[in-house]
């Protein structure tokens, strides 16, 4: 089993090797190479042949918008993450990041450079194991599944809990004698026996459909990209989005979608009316749902709610007010993600009625969502990205 090779690019030496110890601790992952700037990264890309590359904006002499034009320009397909203290601040310069082509962001603990980066080191190993490990498989590695890597996320999670209770070295050691008789990494590496997905008795026959709900995390921003750019300009049915992204982005992630689709796509408002020809995007940190009215209007609602499945906002959420208030006139669609968010409630959209797409494993840079919610009898029919704009619009004519 081969190592995601990782080239991290950012002009603070301290952050350079935080982020080196994160992943020199992380089994799967090895550091390719530093490089202090964007210019450093483009003299030295061919000598660190990395699988991924994480990549600081704000950078002297060449910054991380240049490197990625320069990217672009050289047609380079490694993917990059962009790891930054102004992405918070700076929204439209992370979203023009996403337009060049960077695959994902993160933004750096509390904005700034911190010793502390274990708040977003679970994050930053899921994104570097997804988009990684996929350009990884696709040039001929073996490398460990998302899957191994979301465990390990798992096993630190627990560790930090018992670290409170009984101290750093202790908890570690507890954990290492735990992992001694059975390793949590041999059992996520065994292939689980292939079992087909489960089936299920809808209530009713799918009707006419009134709209289309989408949900989607890691992978997700160039995902839709992909998909919106090439949606039927005349479709009638409103369009509603989970995709999991921080507060203070999902703006202008909206904007940014909206230059290139043919429909309106905006950012959702609470008490808003669901109108056709528009795409709807859940603002960070809030969940959206729709609630019906006495008068029998649709509305788009927002709640601050705990977060279902570890997000907020949660396709979960919005999936299961579709599945009440639409029942068989709704068309639900998971995409690529890690864990099972949506997948639940996708399955109980499935049994009201509705139609329902997932996103195939070979298209997902990780088949997490969509495969649990195939596994649950949830998805009618798979679908490669490259089809899926076609298949949503194709369904949403003929059921309009």
């Amino acid at each position: 089993m081969e190592d995601i090779s990782v080239a991290i690019c950012d002009d603070s030496a301290l952050m350079r090797n935080l982020i080196s110890r994160v992943i020199d601790e992380t089994e799967g992952l090895t550091v390719a190479g530093k490089a202090m700037n964007g210019k450093f990264l483009v003299d030295k890309l061919s000598m660190f042949k990395p699988d991924v590359i994480i990549l600081d904006i704000e950078m002297p002499e060449m910054t991380g918008v240049e490197f990625l034009r320069w990217r672009k320009q050289n047609k380079i397909d490694i993917p990059v993450i962009i790891l930054s203290s102004i992405a918070e601040k700076g929204a439209a310069v992370t979203i023009e990041c996403l337009e060049l082509g960077a695959a994902d962001f993160i933004t750096k603990p509390n904005g700034s450079i911190s010793a502390d980066i274990s708040s977003v080191s679970d994050r930053l190993i899921e994104l570097i194991a997804s988009y990684g490990g996929s350009y990884a498989r696709r040039h001929g590695k073996q490398v460990r599944s998302s899957d191994f890597f979301s465990n390990l996320g798992s096993d630190r999670l627990v560790e930090r809990k018992l670290a409170t209770a009984m101290g750093k070295e202790k908890a570690h050691e507890f954990l290492a004698n735990t992992h001694s008789k059975t390793s949590s990494a041999e059992i996520i590496s065994t292939p689980a026996a292939s079992k087909g997905p489960a089936v299920i008795e809808a209530l009713r026959k799918p009707g006419k459909i009134e709209v289309i709900a989408i949900g989607i995390s890691t992978g997700g921003p160039n995902a839709l990209r992909d998909v919106f750019k090439m949606i039927d300009p005349h479709l009638k049915q409103p369009v509603l989005v989970v995709q999991h992204m921080p507060a203070g982005f999902t703006k202008e992630f909206a904007n940014s979608l909206n230059k290139i689709c043919a429909l309106n796509v905006k950012e959702a408002e609470d008490n808003e009316p669901i109108e056709s020809g528009n795409i709807y995007i859940a603002p960070g940190n809030y969940h959206i749902y729709v609630e019906q009215t006495n008068l029998g209007k649709k509305m788009l609602r927002l709640s601050q709610e705990p977060q279902r499945n570890g997000h907020r906002p949660s396709a979960d959420v919005l999936f299961e007010s579709v599945a009440k208030v639409y029942q068989n006139h709704a068309l639900g669609v998971i995409m690529t993600g890690m864990g099972r968010d949506g997948a639940v409630q996708l399955a109980e959209m499935r049994k009201q009625g509705a139609w329902t797409l997932g996103q195939d494993e070979a298209t997902a840079i990780v088949y997490g969502m969509p495969k649990v919610a195939f596994e649950l009898g949830g998805v009618q029919k798979q679908v490669p990205l490259e089809k899926m704009a076609d298949e949503i619009s194709k369904l949403a004519r003929e059921n309009a």
